[in-house]
């Protein structure tokens, strides 16, 4: 039988926060979403990229976030990325501690931009050793002759 050429469905399960604590991450929002339906009530999300960039490397993809105060962090930032470690804020009484990106150290800023700079070199693979080739050599190999 042949190659499946299929993906994988993604993992349907949500962020956990409290296992990115401390976490350096790159965030970049993608839109925010309004009126989702939870098991506690309708709220909005930040739709978001979310990288952990040190340690183990780890990427959610499409994610909503849900935290208040993060989401508050990220919502005017659509169409930028968002570098920071994760933490916490103070505890209002009887609530757990709000998530939070904290601004990134000198050290983040530069994991973040060697991060961002590996990422963008990925992006634009090499051509093909045929495509390197000066147009006149692809002609004269019978490639064809070019396209001018």
């Amino acid at each position: 039988m042949s190659e499946n050429p299929f993906a994988a469905p993604a993992s349907a399960s949500g962020i956990q926060w409290s296992d990115l604590k401390g976490r350096l991450l790159v965030i970049e929002p993608l839109g925010v979403e309004h009126d989702i339906q939870t098991a506690f009530g309708s709220t909005d999300a930040v739709r978001a990229n979310v990288y952990a960039i040190d340690g183990e490397p780890e990427e959610f993809l499409d994610a909503l976030v849900f935290p208040r105060v993060l989401r508050s962090q990220l919502a005017p930032k659509v169409g930028a990325k968002v570098l920071g470690r994760l933490t916490t804020g103070n505890a209002k009484p009887s609530q757990s501690p709000p998530w939070l990106i904290a601004e990134p150290s000198e050290a983040d800023l530069a994991a973040g931009k060697a991060w961002l700079a590996s990422r963008q070199s990925q992006q634009f693979a090499a051509p093909a050793a045929a495509q390197q080739q000066p147009v006149q050599q692809q002609a004269a190999a019978g490639m064809g002759a070019p396209p001018f």
